[in-house]
Parts: structure tokens; sequence; C-alpha cells
């Protein structure tokens, strides 16, 4: 970042191509259409080409563009209310971009057993306050440190540790069930 500001415009696209995919997961997976998906990510992007002059490197690069994302999700919600989107990534038609984990994933017992796993993880997923998706998707998602989170969040350490531990107990009984 510091180097694009100082004018080194392929700083920004390394940048870009490195974090677009999990910064727009992240932000898809808390908001219910694609289209407020898309233009929360545009506008993360573009506050961070905006803020390039001002930027300073307190934080990895990681978590100062999630606190970003993080605003404008917060921004975005205070504006339309809160609603949750599957972390399945699937489309308008059902179809799913993750498939069940496993060696045996083309044996019919295996894949019905997937599904149902996955249909009771997404139940409890969706389920989830705010703060304890949002926590547990950085840090499983974005591969994010409990203190990044807090930075990202502009919440403390132990409150996100507690939100990771409840979220995943909660997915992990749902999973279990």
């Amino acid at each position: 970042m510091l180097a694009f500001a100082q004018g080194d415009a392929g700083a920004f696209d390394r940048l870009y191509a490195r974090h677009k995919g999990t910064v727009f997961r992240f932000i898809a997976r808390s908001l219910p259409s694609k289209a407020d998906a898309e233009e929360v990510f545009q506008e993360v992007w573009m506050k961070a080409i905006e803020a390039r002059a001002r930027y300073e490197p307190r934080a990895k690069f990681t978590t100062w563009i999630y606190a970003i994302a993080h605003n404008r999700l917060v921004d975005l919600w205070r504006k339309k209310g809160l609603s949750l989107v599957p972390l399945d990534g699937g489309d308008e038609d059902g179809d799913r971009a993750i498939d069940p984990p496993g060696d045996a994933a083309n044996e019919p017992f295996a894949q019905v057993s997937g599904r149902e796993a996955m249909a009771r993880f997404m139940a409890a997923f969706e389920k989830l306050p705010p703060a304890q998706r949002e926590a547990f998707v950085m840090k499983e998602e974005a591969e994010m440190s409990i203190a990044e989170i807090a930075a990202a969040t502009g919440s403390n350490e132990e409150a996100v540790k507690s939100r990771v531990r409840y979220a995943t107990a909660k997915l992990r009984e749902a999973i279990d069930g």
C-alpha cells in the first residue's frame, strides 16, 4: 500500500489480486443480495484507493482492508437492516459451490450425509448472531488472527475469542447433530 501511495499502480494491482477473493466472500456472506455485495465490495476498494495518501501501516494490510469492509457493512446494515445469506456461495438456482469433503464423495451415502451435514451447518450459520458470524468468517475464511479481527472490528480480543469460540461450538454441534 505504501508503494501504491508513492505512485506504483502495479502495487495496487498486486494487493487487489491477493485480497479480492477473500474480501468479496466475506462481504457476500454478510449480505442477502449479490448486487449489494458487489456494491459494498467496490466501495471498499474505492475507499482503499482514496486513502492511499493517508495510509499508515499500523497493522497488516489485511486488517486494514477488513476494517474498511466491516465499516461499510455496518453502514449498509444500519441503512437497510441486517439479513443473512448462505455460506455455500450458491446461486439463485440453488447450485452449491462447496461440495462435501471426503474420498468417497461420489458414493450416494456419502453425498447424502455430506448434504445433510452442510444443510445443518448452513442453518446454524444463518442463526449465528452477526458478531459471531463475522468473527468466524474472518478467522476461517480470511485466516485472520484474533488480534487482527479485534482491530478490524473495533472489538477487544477477549470478545473476539468468545465470538469465535461460541460460533465454532454452535456450528460443530449442528454438524454432529
